[in-house]
């Protein structure tokens, strides 16, 4: 087959075991030897069986994470939608690349991050953790919501500002640490409606005597809208699919009286059509993990060891939209892109008279490659292109905290490693098999500090105040760097030449919890550094580097780093129990974020970053009118934002409803109806220089079963 004599003459990304080998540093060699020295030593040591029943393979919380801001969302607060990262978007100033949710976007549309700086190319700025193990995507660091279905999340705790402790490089804008549910039980849930919805889920957990084990299934299927309204709409425009399968496995038990063994494999396989013609992207891939750990107890240590790895591939077909939307040209085959990540990270923690502590060290492995063909023509492909390489990062940590007359005192330092190597872009014709292009680029590397700290007092009345500082880095990811990519008649062109970015940031704020309702204020300040960025350098009609002609309305951009990104900023949230029957709660983010262009990019200045809104409100409210009904609602406000870096392309202001109304008809089953986008607003994604809008999910109305075994 053609692809696979394209593939034999790529270039093989070197063995695990060779990368390790070439790959080595002096910070490497002793992060190396520190992960394995401290689970030796872990190994090695014996305590008594904790008191706990639940056998659990969560870390704990950081020493200090009361000094900084937090937001803990509960199992309850997911079943008003069924998809992670729509849920997500209860909390205000997280954002996603573009505003479309998981059902219509791109793969590499999906990247998080909080205080509404957002990341170049949809890598995102925050690091996704489950129970510990990393859940970015090893070649663009985006995240794949079907491998992390909602009904198998008891809590997600959202931790904003750079997490310079223990979470590592990537926690640039914060860390959303998601937990799966681990109490003995079962959950089947089968629902349909509209847009062509289904979704089919069971999830489960069993334990026996000291071991336990947990799985769960999903089936998902949504679509059948159209993106583009019906004034703009052409013939390339149809309607979006999504077809997503998701498994898992784990299973925990106790050792050497009282240690933990815990292992977990996960896969998922997703196909969408993105709609329009000619376009497509499918991902699919597995992961695994195992983590051996022990509890802190009086007198003695508490560690924890784990390593993991996630391998994926990504398929995207992308194609040129001629004027008029008549007709499509394809522009590139994505045929494969496989990537492998892998790590592993330990730490040890305990209590030194008045000092909580902990040290550890992390590293992470990525390598990858985009495999497609380009360059058509006469009826057929011309070329072929394989780019990519190897990424690592790794480092070490150390934090403490202190409690003393109602203050809680943290700092964390840590120091990391980066290194890029094996960075390439080869192309061949496919008429001759002649090399077109052979770039190889050099090996970069380098060592970076951060610190965080933070200061809490807790006063009468359940009152407290808290200020906190922070530093951290990103490294680009693979994408960035060499895998050039096109949505519609936008081309984004990758920069080898990425540095990292540097985040620093302050704030303060205050809060109090007196009986049924709790509140807090924060106020922040950040600034990005050397921010990976999309820069528009041109628009159709013309000839423009690495993708020929682009009509007109179309856009050339290339990813770069910009000079800066400065964010002043308010944030607070509420919630009210006024009664046993109703339940409140909201939530606001208000951001000024600028860009700083510098002396290369001065026409970038004062511009707000693209697709970054400055207000963001979230409510919701939860009812029990009549014993066995349940009513849960909630609302989601995102003020103007701009499609493009040079705020041209404006995107309107947008308000969604979502309500879930559940029947307990039995105790251990409900039926329930819910909808999302009530109001059917037109939520803008995306607008093209030809002014045509892309849009969200209309109207989703659903109903199904839902059955709940203790």
């Amino acid at each position: 087959m053609l692809a696979d004599r394209i593939a034999r003459t790529g270039r093989r990304a070197p063995s695990a075991r060779r990368w390790i080998d070439t790959a080595k540093t002096p910070l490497l060699a002793f992060v190396q030897g520190a992960l394995i020295m401290s689970a030796a030593s872990a190994l090695a040591q014996v305590a008594p069986a904790p008191e706990s029943v639940l056998i659990t393979a969560r870390p704990p919380d950081p020493v200090g994470n009361a000094a900084f801001s937090t937001e803990l969302i509960g199992a309850d607060q997911f079943q008003a939608t069924p998809d992670l990262d729509a849920a997500l978007r209860q909390v205000p100033g997280l954002a996603l690349f573009r505003s479309d949710s998981s059902l219509s976007a791109y793969p590499a549309r999906v990247g998080v991050s909080l205080r509404s700086l957002i990341g170049g190319s949809g890598v995102g700025r925050a690091l996704i953790t489950l129970d510990g193990v990393p859940q970015n995507d090893p070649f663009g660091q985006w995240v794949v919501p079907a491998s992390l279905p909602v009904e198998g999340i008891e809590s997600v705790e959202i931790v904003r500002g750079a997490g310079a402790g223990p979470y590592g490089a990537g926690a640039l804008t914060g860390v959303i640490e998601i937990s799966e549910k681990e109490t003995p039980g079962a959950l089947i849930d089968a629902e349909a409606g509209n847009l062509d919805q289904q979704r089919y889920v069971a999830v489960g957990n069993a334990q026996a005597g000291n071991t336990a084990f947990g799985g769960s299934a999903t089936y998902q299927k949504s679509g059948g809208w159209y993106t583009v309204d019906s004034a703009h709409r052409g013939a390339v425009d149809t309607q979006v699919g999504l077809e997503a399968t998701n498994l898992s496995a784990r299973a925990a038990a106790e050792i050497l009286d009282g240690t933990l063994l815990a292992v977990r494999f996960g896969a998922y396989d997703e196909r969408r059509n993105p709609g329009i013609e000619g376009n497509a992207a499918d991902s699919k891939g597995f992961s695994g993990s195992a983590t051996v750990a022990h509890p802190e107890t009086a007198g003695a240590l508490g560690w924890r060891t784990q390593i993991w790895f996630r391998d994926s591939d990504f398929i995207n077909t992308s194609a040129t939209i001629v004027p008029g939307r008549a007709s499509v040209i394809p522009f590139a085959d994505g045929y494969a892109t496989p990537a492998l990540g892998w790590g592993g990270n330990a730490a040890v923690r305990g209590t030194l008279g008045w000092l909580d502590w902990e040290t550890g060290a992390d590293a992470r492995f990525y390598e990858g490659e985009a495999r497609e063909l380009f360059s058509y023509s006469a009826g057929a492909f011309q070329g072929s292109r394989f780019s990519g390489g190897r990424s690592f990062v790794g480092g070490l940590y150390a934090e403490g905290a202190s409690r003393f007359d109602g203050f809680l005192v943290t700092t964390g330092i840590r120091l990391d490693e980066w290194k890029d190597s094996g960075g390439h872009i080869l192309e061949h014709s496919l008429a001759t098999g002649g090399v077109i292009l052979d770039n190889e680029f050099a090996v970069r590397s380098g060592a970076v500090p951060t610190a965080r700290a933070g200061i809490r007092k807790d006063f009468l009345a359940g009152l407290y105040t808290r200020a906190a500082a922070y530093a951290g880095f990103r490294q680009p990811s693979l994408n960035e760097l060499y895998r050039p990519t096109r949505v519609g008649n936008i081309f984004m062109d990758a920069d080898p030449a990425l540095q990292p970015e540097h985040l620093y940031g302050a704030e303060i704020g205050l809060g109090g919890a007196a009986g049924a309702w709790s509140w807090n204020l924060t106020g922040f300040w950040n600034r990005l550094s050397g921010a990976v960025y999309n820069v528009t350098l041109g628009a159709g009609p013309g000839n423009f580097p690495d993708v020929g002609f682009l009509p007109t309305g179309g856009s050339f951009l290339q990813r770069e780093n910009v000079g800066f990104i400065q964010a002043f900023g308010s944030e607070g949230d509420a919630s009210w129990r006024l009664s046993d029957v109703l339940s409140l709660r909201s939530a606001y983010s208000v951001t000024d974020a600028r860009v700083n262009g510098g002396t290369n990019l001065p026409r970038l200045t004062g511009k707000r970053p693209a697709q970054t809104p400055r207000l963001s409100i979230t409510g919701g409210a939860v009812m029990f009118p009549l014993p066995k009904l349940t009513v849960e609602a909630d609302v989601i406000y995102s003020s103007k934002r701009f499609s493009d870096d040079l705020n041209t392309l404006p995107l309107a202001a947008a308000t969604t409803f979502n309500a879930r109304i559940t029947w307990h008809f039995l105790p251990q089953a409900a039926f329930f109806i819910a909808g999302d986008n009530l109001g059917n607003a037109r939520v803008a994604v995306l607008e093209g220089g030809d002014r045509t809008i892309s849009y969200d999910e209309p109207r989703a109305v659903r109903a199904g079963i839902l059955v709940n075994v203790p």
